[in-house]
């Protein structure tokens, strides 16, 4: 006897939230002791959104990325930002064929489903921002011709703090376009010395095999939009994100962007853990991780007030009760 309709795709949602779980139990094997931000890089893979690893140099970052990237069999870049990295490096340029008689696009890195943006501060804002159109629509335009991007597409960027030598400051564009930003911080010492075994033949990355094709991912994007936010919740969120309009310390609030980026967060951690509805604490917990570079705090230098942000989030959120 057949099943109704709607147990089978209850169960082939099912069989995708499982997919997702296979995806960070793949990358917890090789990133160890970094449970809580592979859980939220996975959650911004799902949501069909990128995210920033910010961090000092040497504690895993580019690992991180590269281990998301390998665990689905899909396509992959790495672009090295440098001060004399120009645009055209990443997205491509119009090449004059002799034989043909005609400019012929060259495809750049930027062509892949998975792109690693490491180091990205290290090049210039102007370089920086030829991101932008790729990260919000998935397409770019050069010369007049606009280029679609493959589907899915995500980058991963990796930064140094501002402070290091020979960075520059992310604008508030580049950084709104980044669902997270999260830092990676030092392993524990247990995990550290596992990590110092685990390399004595070579990079663990390398080893990892994908656990799902990139048609699965597409799927999973889909199937999180169908993830029910209860009016409450959403009632919540919007007392939130007005709540940074008005504050006075802070001169830029959450924009619609940042509150629609929030909102799918929300979808993709319910449906990475098994769930088809989200509840208050996913909003709380996620909205430390989606909102605070998104606001601008007066006065002062935005790259050097992260910390400040980030309080300023958690000081509006305790006057905000959560739906019960």
């Amino acid at each position: 006897m057949d099943k109704p309709i709607a147990d089978s795709a209850n169960d082939d949602v099912g069989v995708l939230q499982a997919t997702s779980q296979k995806i960070l139990d793949n990358i917890n094997s090789v990133v160890l002791g970094k449970e809580s931000v592979a859980r939220l890089c996975v959650v911004a893979l799902i949501a069909g959104e990128h995210v920033l690893l910010e961090d000092v140099p040497g504690v895993g970052k580019t690992m991180m990325a590269k281990a998301i990237a390998r665990s689905i069999d899909a396509n992959f870049s790495r672009v090295q930002f440098t001060p004399d990295l120009l645009p055209s490096d990443i997205l491509g340029s119009s090449v004059y064929n002799t034989e043909k008689g005609s400019f012929v696009f060259n495809y750049g890195a930027v062509f892949s489903n998975f792109v690693l943006a490491d180091e990205i501060n290290r090049a210039p804002p102007r370089t920086q921002s030829a991101l932008l159109e790729a990260m919000s629509d998935n397409q770019i335009s050069v010369d007049g011709t606009t280029y679609e991007l493959p589907d899915p597409f995500m980058v991963i960027a990796t930064q140094n703090p501002f402070e290091f030598e020979g960075t520059y400051v992310l604008p508030e564009s580049q950084l709104d376009r980044f669902l997270m930003r999260l830092s990676m911080g030092y392993p524990d010492r247990g995990y550290e010395s596992q990590i110092m075994l685990n390399h004595k033949g070579g990079d663990p990355v390398e080893s990892i095999s994908p656990v799902c094709p990139v048609e699965d991912i597409v799927q999973i994007r889909a199937a999180v939009r169908d993830v029910t936010v209860e009016e409450s919740l959403v009632t919540y969120m919007m007392n939130v994100v007005n709540a940074t309009r008005e504050a006075p310390d802070i001169s830029v609030g959450i924009s619609t962007r940042g509150a629609l980026a929030w909102y799918h967060a929300i979808q993709a951690l319910a449906f990475l853990e098994g769930r088809n509805f989200a509840i208050p604490d996913d909003a709380r917990t996620l909205a430390l991780h989606v909102l605070p570079h998104r606001i601008q705090l007066r006065g002062g230098f935005q790259g050097a007030r992260r910390k400040e942000s980030e309080a300023a989030i958690v000081e509006i959120l305790s006057r905000q009760s959560l739906p019960g």
